[in-house]
């Protein structure tokens, strides 16, 4: 199980990438366990809550998952 300072520490480096290369997140996170050596199935235990929340944002954004709306009756 990660730390949170090596849960931290991925955090601000994939943001790092990100902000440098102008990519989306999920490229970076993909592109740091390509240099690395590092598995995804790792990575995924190491993004932070935040980072995930971006994550989603990002997936909904490009129509990778469903958007949420929340249906109300007419009255």
């Amino acid at each position: 199980m990660p730390t949170k300072d090596e849960v931290n520490k991925f955090s601000i480096h994939i943001e790092t990438i990100v902000i440098d290369k102008r990519i989306p997140i999920m490229d970076a996170i993909i592109e740091h366990c390509d240099k690395t050596g590092l598995e995804v199935e790792m990575a995924a235990k190491l993004v932070s809550p935040s980072l995930k929340k971006k994550l989603e944002i990002e997936a909904r954004r490009l129509n990778f998952l469903p958007r949420t709306t929340t249906r109300r009756l007419p009255i």
